[in-house]
Formats: C-alpha cells, sequence, structure tokens
C-alpha cells in the first residue's frame, strides 16, 4: 500500500523563493507548508500541520464554508483575513499543485500593504525580488513625504505672508497700528454701517522734547505715550500712530458722549505724568478731538477725519490738555 505522495523539498525551496506568501494544503486543508514570509506574519506559531480554514477566515466567495468547495474554485479571487490578532486582511488565489491532491493557495496583502509592512516589521527581503508591491510602498511613502514637504513649505509662507500683511500694517517704533491699517479700519466700520467713534490725538510739547532731550527721547516718549493708550482701551478698539504725534483711536460700537468724554479725560491725564528718559523728565500733553458715526447720514472717511481734525484744534485752541467733540459750529 502505498502513502500520500510528498512534495519535493526542494520544489519548497522554489515556492519560498517565488511566492513567500503561499500555503501548500493537501485534501483534508491541512496545510502543509507556508512560505517564509507568511510564517512571519504569525511568529512563534507554526502553520504547517493546522487547517486552513480554521487559521484563516474566509470573506468572500461567502458561498464557501468546507475544504472541498475550497478546492474547487481554482483561479477565484479570495478575500480573507487572519482569525487571531493582528487580523491582517489577505488577497489570495487557489491553484492546483504539481502534486495530485494537494493545492497552493497563493496570498498577497493588496491595499493593506502599508498596514501590514508597519505591523509586521516586514522588509524588501519578505517579498519576491519580482514583486513591485515594496517599490510601489516606496513610492507612496515618498509621495505622502513629499505632500508633507509641501505642506510644510505652504504653511510657512502663509505664516511669512501673514507676517509681512502685520508688518506692512503695524508702526515700527510703537508696535500701533499704522495709517493703512488705520484707513482700513475706518473704511470697514462705515462700509458695514457701523456704529463708532474717532478720535484724533495730537501730543502737545512734543517738538520741544525733540529739541531739547534729542530723537532718542522722542522715541521713547512716544513708545510710552503708546503703551498708556493701549492701556484704556478695549481689545476690540484700535489705537493707530498716523503720523510724528499724531494718533487716531477707534472704537467700533462706542458712541455714549459720557463714556467718551470719560475715557478721552483718562487718556489726558495719563499722558500728562512725566516720562523719565535717561534720568531725565519729559513732559508732554494731549490734545483730543472725537467724532460719531451717529452725527452722520452718510458719513465718509475723508469727512469724519476732517471733522476729527477741526475738534482737534478746538481743544488746542481751548487751552490744549482739553477734549472736543465735533459740532459743525466749529468750522466757523
Amino acid at each position: 500500500m502505498t502513502g500520500p505522495v510528498q512534495t519535493p523539498p526542494d520544489l519548497y525551496h522554489v515556492l519560498d523563493q517565488l511566492c513567500p506568501m503561499h500555503a501548500v494544503l493537501d485534501a483534508t486543508g491541512h496545510i502543509l507548508h507556508v512560505g517564509p514570509t507568511l510564517q512571519k506574519l504569525r511568529p512563534g506559531t507554526p502553520l504547517p500541520g493546522q487547517r486552513f480554514l480554521e487559521v484563516f477566515e474566509l470573506h468572500r466567495p461567502r458561498s464557501v464554508t468546507t475544504m472541498a468547495q475550497l478546492l474547487a474554485i481554482g483561479g477565484v479571487k479570495l478575500h480573507l483575513a487572519f482569525r487571531t490578532t493582528p487580523r491582517t486582511a489577505l488577497k489570495g488565489c487557489v491553484t492546483k499543485g504539481p502534486v495530485p491532491e494537494q493545492v497552493i493557495v497563493t496570498l498577497g496583502f493588496g491595499m493593506s500593504i502599508h498596514e501590514a509592512v508597519a505591523t509586521h516589521a516586514l522588509t524588501s527581503a519578505d517579498f519576491a525580488v519580482t514583486d513591485l508591491a515594496v517599490e510601489m510602498l516606496y513610492l507612496v511613502e515618498a509621495k505622502s513625504a513629499a505632500m508633507e514637504a509641501s505642506r510644510t513649505l505652504n504653511l510657512r509662507l502663509q505664516s511669512a505672508m501673514m507676517a509681512a500683511k502685520e508688518q506692512s500694517l503695524t508702526d515700527t517704533l510703537t508696535g500701533l497700528k499704522n495709517r493703512r491699517a488705520m484707513d482700513n479700519a475706518l473704511w470697514r466700520l462705515i462700509e458695514n454701517r457701523e456704529r463708532f467713534a474717532l478720535m484724533h490725538l495730537d501730543l502737545d510739547f512734543f517738538k520741544a522734547v525733540n529739541d531739547t532731550r534729542g530723537h532718542a527721547a522722542g522715541d521713547h516718549v512716544l513708545q510710552h505715550v503708546s503703551a498708556q493708550m493701549l492701556q484704556e482701551v478695549r481689545q476690540t478698539d484700535m489705537v493707530a500712530r498716523v503720523g510724528g504725534d499724531e494718533f487716531v483711536l477707534l472704537f467700533p460700537g462706542l458712541t455714549d458722549h459720557a463714556t467718551l468724554d470719560d475715557l478721552a479725560r483718562r487718556i489726558i491725564a495719563r499722558l500728562e505724568q512725566p516720562v523719565i528718559f535717561e534720568g531725565k523728565s519729559c513732559h508732554v500733553s494731549a490734545s483730543i478731538g472725537t467724532v460719531l458715526s451717529s452725527d452722520y447720514t452718510n458719513p465718509t472717511p475723508d469727512r469724519v477725519l476732517a471733522d476729527a481734525d477741526v475738534a482737534l484744534y478746538a481743544s488746542k485752541h481751548a487751552g490744549r490738555a482739553c477734549h472736543r467733540f465735533y459740532t459743525p459750529d466749529l468750522r466757523s
């Protein structure tokens, strides 16, 4: 009586080289031999000797539930996965082996190759030399790296553009907004028909500081004055330096006379305090003129700024360190 036909060991060696992801099954569905990469997916658990359908769960074709049915569907694409974790998904195909009553199941990762390589620490040595899967994976990773580098570069460019835009709207000496930023903000308030107040502030006696203490002292006074004004306004308000010693303050949503007058007087009181530079006192004060959007039917930036300038000079004529609201009679 003759026993079952044995597969020559050299044939296993050839299969291991050409298809390291394969399993040789006998007619009962027992695994006779597996390729080295397939065995690597279950380290410490020898696959030969186990039933194929007890190791793998067949997802498609769903009609196949027995080994006899599996052996009968040669050439059909299989979708399967390990029954135990990690449940790596695989694609496969059954074909008759060179030895009667034996079949070979060739397996691959398909779209799950990226996950499989990471999960099982696979390298190019775990694939057949003619298998382009790893090369394709390298290309995908290279593309991902290139896209990430491009995204990082775009973020840097956007940050640089935002920084450049912010710099273009900032007064470099004081850190306040500049004339361009103020013009933009005023235009938006008017365009959106929002209520607002605008204060035009001019420093009194600033020229004397420059003449007697020098421009370094003048710059120090401007920086001090800017910091003092910022402490009095809300975060939603804007303080802009629009000239050498001229400032514009914008107050969105605020048109109450009493509140604005109190705010202006507090600012004036702050700016009248001596500013120390190199051990010596520098004295300035401030004159302020205020206009309200509620005083106009159809305000324009030029008209608002011109009227604020009129109110400012009315404050100076009143003795400086004063605050005046614009009224039409001031023009006369």
